[in-house]
């Protein structure tokens, strides 16, 4: 597989873990990578750190997922010369459905990424997160979505 589509899947996978529910899998994502969100003016590191923030930001439901899927799209991928290091930008649209919500964008922004390769797998080491357009949160955050607005 070429670096490109390595990273690409790297990208697609996150998104697969968190629609699932499968927050440990998330936060395994970015064990030797950061979170940041500048519009709260927080960066999250590491594993436990991660698993920390979308534990305490992710509203799950029965069924153990959040009832969400993460669509990412534009996707622009440029590897660097050194082959170990690249970087990204995609646009991201959330949706979500639950009993009380009918299916609806609920958020939409832009990522930008960071990765690294570690004995010749791609890995997270940053992403940054800029959303722009907002929802309905409240059946997705777990906090009060102003902060982030």
């Amino acid at each position: 597989m070429d670096d490109y589509r390595a990273i690409e899947n790297l990208m697609y996978r996150y998104a697969f873990k968190l629609d699932a529910g499968d927050l440990p899998g998330v936060a395994e994502l970015f064990r030797h990578g950061e979170i940041v969100a500048p519009a709260a003016n927080s960066v999250v590191s590491g594993y436990d750190a991660v698993l920390a923030m979308y534990n305490s930001s992710t509203r799950l439901y029965d069924c153990g997922t959040p009832k969400t899927r993460h669509i990412i799209s534009n996707v622009h991928i440029e590897v660097e010369s050194d082959a170990c290091s690249a970087r990204a930008e995609a646009y991201f649209t959330v949706v979500q459905a639950t009993p009380d919500l009918p299916l609806q964008v609920i958020i939409a922004g832009k990522y930008h990424d960071r990765f690294e390769k570690h004995d010749g797998q791609w890995r997270f080491r940053r992403r940054e997160m800029f959303p722009d357009l907002f929802g309905d949160l409240n059946h997705h955050l777990l906090f009060d979505a102003a902060s982030i607005q």
